[in-house]
């Protein structure tokens, strides 16, 4: 049969590839309608033109820069058209990330590659999968880290088709488009009737599956339930940390106004409050030993009118250290001391007890630089009272417990990382919350996409997800990953909700993205068995 303008058959290689840019284009587009407000259900066919034009390369040197070059086009125009967006806060960060980005996606696919020409084609096929979900999770776990492309996430308007995420987590759904996407190739490439079945079941069954699995979510919500408010103050975060302090924390209050009374859990965004607040005692100065009047203030707010509730809200924090260099990003604070600034979730009650959570992942380049690049250029700096934009950061999750039931109270980029956010679950939060303030990138497909890649997250720990944000998309998300109330983009407003609490853990809660570390076995053995293959075949001890 002719696909793509390329004759094959079973035991012949594909000749040639007719308008190789226009399948690149279609496929960029393929591979970028998940993030763009559209399905991800797509994502098998963009990489059938890729799979299409490897086997169409002819085994030379010049055919594999050929193929190299339109990869890193394809993989570039994707990430092009998925984050750009980045530009309004930071004119360099679309570039880096689409860089670093495109690397790694390149690194897997010209493996693959490479091992496609000299190896059998089932340690091609098994090569690519691997290489490519391995890659995503190195993107993951690394220090520089932007986990947006995860081909996972590109499901996340459609979270009825992957319910099974609570096995897997987002890697499940690479290696979904994977495996499908090298089934439909095989399909087209070389039609048989096995082939076709076998594809189209690779693609059917796990959306069935996940029906079934939603089915049996929704009638799981019948149990305990708890009531929560979201407050979206709406505040130009390009202001925020230069306007009028006493103008926001009116506005926080009056929202607080409308707040009903028997509400159990409030949520203010990521860095609410404006100011300094210095640990542990959220005091005004470092050698406070009480609640700052603020922090008073809102105490007895919620004594007075929401007694059985929790705030959470987001807050700078400053820790103070005794020595010049009290940890890896601390910066110094008069010529013998040194401190750490945190981006960090406050938990307070009617009583003034407060509870912490510092923001475990940072955002590369504007909140963390990676330590050990400063480590390898330190013999060229010059040391000016520390780093710009480097933040201190947590470890690991919290569970803020009130009146009985825990509330997770993640901090917006904690919620792409399905392993991390599960730590606050792994840790007893029953329901889970994300603070965030999504206006630096304006009404862009940025904030949007944020928010529904949070549906992914309620899907993986089956948890009731809660979502305050200063502006962009603030709401409630269902353990099954359905979307209720939400306030959109420069809305001013209060939320009310009841939601599921939930304490069961899920597999992938408990084990994590054990699929991005089996990856890593897998390449590893796939490129020592193409190895001994390559040895033992001019030895000619295989044909």
């Amino acid at each position: 049969m002719r696909i793509f303008g390329a004759v094959t058959n079973t035991n012949a290689r594909v000749s040639s590839i007719k308008h190789p840019y226009l399948w690149l284009l279609l496929s960029a587009a393929l591979l970028s309608a998940g993030w763009l407000g559209l399905t991800g259900l797509a994502l098998p066919a963009a990489f059938v033109p890729l799979l299409a034009m490897s086997a169409a390369e002819e085994p030379t040197r010049r055919g594999w820069w050929r193929m190299c070059g339109r990869a890193a086009l394809c993989f570039l125009l994707w990430n092009a058209a998925t984050v750009w967006w980045i530009w309004y806060a930071t004119p360099v960060g679309p570039i880096a990330a689409a860089l670093v980005s495109t690397a790694l996606s390149l690194f897997a696919f010209m493996l693959f590659h490479t091992v496609s020409k000299i190896a059998p084609k089932p340690l091609a096929y098994t090569t690519l999968v691997s290489a490519w979900i391995a890659a995503e999770y190195w993107y993951t776990a690394g220090e520089v880290s932007w986990p947006w492309l995860v081909l996972g996430n590109g499901f996340s308007h459609d979270v009825w088709a992957v319910q099974w995420y609570e096995w897997t987590g987002v890697f499940g759904g690479s290696l979904w488009v994977l495996a499908t996407a090298l089934l439909l190739y095989e399909a087209l490439a070389n039609p048989s009737r096995r082939r076709t079945l076998r594809a189209a079941a690779a693609y059917l069954l796990p959306m069935a599956l996940s029906l079934v699995l939603g089915a049996r979510c929704r009638r799981s919500d019948d149990g305990e339930r708890v009531r929560i408010s979201i407050l979206q103050p709406n505040v130009d975060c390009y202001d925020k940390f230069h306007g009028d302090e006493r103008a926001q924390i009116r506005n926080l209050f009056d929202l607080l106004g409308e707040v009903p009374a028997d509400v159990d859990f409030i949520l203010l965004p990521e860095t609410a409050l404006p100011g300094r607040w210095w640990e542990p005692t959220l005091a005004e100065h470092p050698d406070g030993t009480t609640l700052a009047p603020l922090w008073r203030q809102l105490a007895d707010t919620l004594r007075a009118h929401h007694p059985q509730a929790m705030l959470l809200t987001g807050a700078n924090t400053w820790r103070l250290y005794p020595t010049p260099k009290g940890s890896a990003t601390a910066r110094p604070y008069g010529p013998l001391q040194s401190v750490d600034i945190y981006n960090t979730a406050v938990g307070i009650d009617a009583a003034g007890r407060t509870r912490l959570h510092h923001k475990g992942r940072l955002v590369i380049g504007v909140e963390t630089t990676p330590t050990w690049i400063f480590d390898l250029i330190d013999f060229l700096t010059i040391d000016l009272g520390g780093v710009a934009g480097q933040l201190g950061f947590g470890t690991h999750g919290a569970a803020f417990e009130h009146e009985g039931v825990a509330i997770a109270p993640a901090i917006c980029y904690e919620g792409l990382y399905g392993d991390f956010f599960g730590d606050h679950v792994r840790r007893g939060a029953a329901v889970t919350a994300i603070l965030s303030n999504d206006g630096w990138w304006g009404d862009t497909p940025g904030y949007r996409h944020l928010f529904t890649i949070s549906r992914l997250r309620a899907v993986e720990h089956r948890r009731a997800l809660a979502r305050s944000a200063n502006t962009g998309r603030s709401g409630f998300i269902s353990p099954c990953g359905a979307v209720s109330q939400t306030l959109g983009w420069n809305r001013r407003g209060v939320l009310t909700e009841e939601v599921a609490v939930r304490r069961e853990l899920t597999f992938y809660t408990r084990y994590g993205d054990y699929l991005g570390r089996m990856a890593e076995c897998v390449l590893l053995l796939s490129v020592l068995y193409c190895v001994a293959y390559r040895v033992k075949r001019r030895n000619y001890l295989v044909p």
